[in-house]
């Protein structure tokens, strides 16, 4: 179904747009769970990533709500209320508007959300619903609720990142003890969590094999990459304090002979910091539906991340999608890289311009040895989104089945729930 949206209403420009691969279309394994509600700190709209992949899949069998960050308009007149847009495999997204005035009063925010998503659950007839956090921030919007199943699934470890929210650690701790299960995007963050929950469980970043391989057949050039001389070196995400600016610096003018492809949305840092060497090429956010076509212009690809602390956790999913393409892959020494990519001698592993400059030049040949191709589509035959997505399932089954039936039939403040409609709103003299 095309996406749609039931207001019209001036929202964030996506710096990028996304779209699923056909084999995110595939029927899963049939199964039964409550409407599921996500909190995210991430918009649909920017990159297709880790929620996506997952939120897509459920909604094929069930219903999904997306809860965004609210939008807070410059007009201080703005009644506030929720806008929904449909989104892949009928994903709901769902965005409160808010006035100005309210930005910087969090707990009058909190509050006018809160309120907005209890008419909005009655107007939709969401009666029995998951909970299924990627930030703990939305805790103050949603902690009235009594959901019948928390899922907390931490992809990061945004505490770490820039701009933190101070009472981001706090909140965290409040989720832990509500959630009933904690999914981690990584092996390395695994193993903080699960020193805080009962019931962590690691899902690392996966792979839609089917769409990255695409890189492997007869692709048309895109044309903002077609004029960029061989041999080329890429790196797509999105560009902000995660990347190794001063490594992409000191490898593009120690190399002039190769040009570094970068591919992604520039956020929360200074874009004039970056290098602006000519063999460096800046060529902003794609759709995801184009990525393999830039994947097979490239002879290398890179994971150019920083030793810092928002790298720490980190599971970067274009791993798997860069190998998927059949792409050599250089990165630094990030822990769910080195374990078990770099272990398993699928990706090199370099930790300083020299050794990375003298890896991109060994992976320049690296199509052309047969044992490493074999070996590492034989690691990839281990792993995909909906492996990951039923696992996911499976456990969310059995914690459901061990509920009480009280638990199962509850909702927000024990009342009865009504019809749907697309839109809600609150009065000015609610506030």
């Amino acid at each position: 179904m095309p996406p749609s949206s039931t207001v019209e209403a001036p929202l964030r420009a996506s710096t990028t747009a996304v779209r699923p691969s056909a084999s995110a279309a595939a029927t899963p394994a049939p199964y039964t769970l409550p409407d599921l509600v996500c909190f995210a700190h991430l918009h649909w709209d920017f990159v297709w990533q880790r929620p996506q992949h997952l939120l897509s899949r459920f909604a094929q069998q069930g219903r999904v709500f997306y809860v965004e960050e609210a939008f807070y308009h410059d007009d201080d007149l703005i009644e506030p209320h929720i806008e929904t847009k449909e989104r892949q495999n009928g994903v709901k997204v769902v965005v409160a508007h808010l006035p100005q005035r309210l930005r910087h009063d969090e707990n009058a925010s909190d509050q006018v959300q809160f309120e907005l998503l209890s008419q909005f659950f009655h107007q939709q007839s969401i009666t029995q619903y998951v909970f299924w956090y990627y930030t703990p921030m939305a805790l103050a919007k949603s902690r009235q609720f009594q959901p019948v199943l928390t899922v907390y699934d931490c992809m990061d470890e945004l505490a770490n990142f820039k701009f933190a929210h101070p009472e981001l650690k706090s909140r965290e701790q409040e989720l832990f003890r509500k959630a009933d299960l904690v999914f981690t995007g990584g092996h390395t963050l695994y193993e903080a969590k699960r020193e805080q929950h009962p019931d962590a469980h690691p899902f690392p970043s996966s792979i839609d094999k089917d769409h990255f391989g695409q890189a492997r057949g007869p692709l048309a050039e895109p044309a903002d990459q077609a004029a960029i001389p061989h041999p080329r070196v890429g790196f797509f995400g999105v560009v902000d304090e995660r990347l190794d600016i001063e490594l992409l610096r000191e490898l593009s003018q120690n190399h002039p002979e190769w040009q570094f492809v970068i591919i992604g949305p520039v956020v929360k840092i200074d874009p004039a910091i970056l290098p602006r060497t000519p063999n460096v090429h800046y060529l902003g956010g794609k759709d995801y539906k184009d990525l393999p076509a830039y994947l097979k212009g490239w002879e290398v690809a890179t994971l150019l991340f920083a030793d810092n602390e928002s790298t720490k956790f980190i599971s970067p999913t274009k791993t798997p999608e860069y190998l998927a393409a059949g792409n050599p892959v250089v990165s630094t020494p990030i822990r769910d890289v080195v374990r078990p990519y770099g272990e398993l001698n699928l990706v090199q592993i370099a930790d300083n311009a020299t050794d990375f400059g003298a890896a991109i030049a060994r992976a320049l040949n690296q199509r052309d040895d047969a044992d490493w191709r074999q070996r590492t589509d034989d690691y990839l035959a281990t792993i995909s989104w909906d492996q990951t997505w039923q696992a996911m399932v499976d456990l969310m089954q059995q914690r459901l089945a061990t509920k009480t039936p009280d638990a199962a039939t509850t909702t927000l403040a024990g009342q009865p729930l009504g019809d749907k409609v697309s839109e809600v709103a609150l009065p000015l003299d609610r506030l």
